[in-house]
């Protein structure tokens, strides 16, 4: 019973997302933009680095990477803003996108130096088995950024998700400015 209630939450914001395509940079992008380059003041990068965005929605943060690390790829489940984030991408060989459930990644484990997951969590069905799916791509050395949206999370609650999942807070940063407080973790083992 719970894995339908899953697949029917999934479904649901596959078809959101897929019917708010064209217009989710001018709904959005504003605010993914200010926690993009929030959370990119906390984290340094390496030319050979390999980045997952999960959730990834149009691309908005390609053109912040794209320069300062060796690959990027992009993940969704809507069909609609994989083909918005194609376009953002243009022919780069350094960014490739799959469209695929944030719980059931289609990678090996510790694959990725840096993960993001910026508005993710609330659209989970539980929240803590994404951040384990994910944990389990991180590199041990890595670095994960994840959002979560005030509306949907206190802070409390988040820290105790990243706490359940194992991961190590290095960073926590609740500006009142933004929609959603940003937190970067590392695995704890």
């Amino acid at each position: 019973m719970k894995h339908l209630r899953s697949t029917k939450i999934k479904r649901e914001t596959a078809r959101k997302y897929d019917a708010l395509a064209d217009a989710y940079d001018r709904l959005y992008g504003e605010e993914q933009e200010a926690k993009i380059r929030a959370a990119l003041k906390s984290i340094n990068f390496d030319q050979s680095d390999i980045v997952l965005d999960v959730g990834c929605g149009t691309g908005i943060l390609f053109h912040h990477l794209e320069e300062r690390i060796h690959f990027l790829v992009g993940v969704d489940i809507s069909a609609r803003l994989l083909r918005k984030a194609q376009y953002k991408s243009g022919r780069s060989q350094k960014i490739s996108l799959v469209r695929a459930d944030a719980d059931r990644l289609p990678f090996l484990n510790e694959i990725f130096d840096k993960i993001f997951a910026v508005t993710v969590l609330q659209n989970m069905p539980d929240a803590k088995v994404t951040l384990h799916e994910i944990k389990g791509i991180l590199k041990k050395d890595g670095a994960l950024v994840v959002t979560g949206l005030k509306k949907s999370f206190t802070k409390e609650r988040l820290r105790w998700l990243l706490r359940e999942a194992d991961l190590e807070l290095t960073d926590f940063e609740e500006n009142g400015h933004l929609l959603g407080y940003i937190a970067i973790c590392r695995r704890k083992n």
